[in-house]
């Protein structure tokens, strides 16, 4: 159940807390906001889920109501310390005060399953670690078989961007899994209120790779000097980072069928994937 700002102010107090901007500590006070969240975890009693930033436990009491095991990830002491005193009767709940970026994939996953299995990820993430904290379980194992994440609306939209105003970070998120915004929040919804508005995304991961660990680095050594000016003609990027003339450039774009004057924002995840096999470096 989601706290009302009144009360919110009384726990700030009690409790010495004082919402951050540099952290991103902004409080979800809408209730159906709330329920989205959890609908979209798909959750169920076989399940093991890791939170990252549960503030006050709004969302984490949703979390363990619904799964065999929840690992809460929070930086901030004083809000470890709310957390459990308000939890000290859950069994299936443990809370961790780390920086969730310093902390290995590995560390995570084994004190959440031990040696086997697969976790979700859910989380209202502060702002300012949206990206770091996407590439860390997009990226490495373990990963998660799904991620449910509540971040800013303009970045969610980057992330499931089509040809025309595809990004590396839409590139990135789509090469390793499949997003879909569940739904738009407003920043009416959250104690303080942000600047911004909001939305619900969700991940499911892929479960296959695409390319083995060496191809996998030539791609992405391609799409950074693709993207390294948004605004230039791919062909341009591509012959200039990668020192190779533009008549074979041109050719490798004609062999998958793409336009010689195309940008790096035309292309889809499946258009990137020729191209780069097309490309011999």
């Amino acid at each position: 159940m989601v706290i009302p700002p009144q009360k919110l102010k009384e726990l700030f107090e009690e409790f010495g807390i004082w919402p951050s901007k540099s952290k991103g500590q902004n409080f979800l006070i809408n209730q159906n906001v709330l329920d989205k969240i959890v609908k979209a975890a798909d959750l169920n009693s076989v399940d093991y889920v890791l939170e990252i930033g549960p503030g006050f436990g709004i969302l984490t009491e949703e979390l363990v109501k619904k799964s065999k095991k929840v690992l809460s990830i929070e930086l901030d002491k004083r809000l470890v310390y709310f957390l459990k005193q308000k939890f000290q009767h859950e069994n299936n709940l443990e809370i961790l005060q780390s920086d969730i970026l310093k902390i290995k994939n590995s560390e995570l996953y084994k004190k959440l399953l031990g040696e086997k299995g697969s976790y979700k990820l859910v989380a209202n993430l502060p702002y300012n670690i949206t990206g770091a904290v996407l590439r860390k379980f997009l990226v490495y194992e373990p990963k998660p078989i799904s991620i449910v994440l509540l971040l800013q609306k303009e970045v969610a939209e980057r992330i499931i961007a089509k040809p025309g105003k595809m990004s590396l970070l839409s590139l990135s998120v789509q090469y390793y899994g499949e997003p879909k915004i569940i739904d738009n929040v407003s920043k009416e919804s959250f104690y303080p209120k942000p600047e911004v508005d909001s939305a619900i995304i969700k991940i499911a991961l892929k479960k296959e790779h695409i390319f083995c660990e060496a191809e996998e680095k030539k791609f992405w050594q391609i799409a950074k000097i693709g993207f390294s000016s948004p605004r230039k003609q791919l062909q341009n990027n591509l012959s200039a980072g990668l020192k190779i003339d533009k008549d074979t450039i041109k050719n490798a774009l004609k062999s998958v069928k793409l336009a010689p004057k195309c940008r790096p924002a035309d292309l889809n995840l499946e258009e990137w994937i020729s191209l780069v096999k097309n490309l011999v470096l």
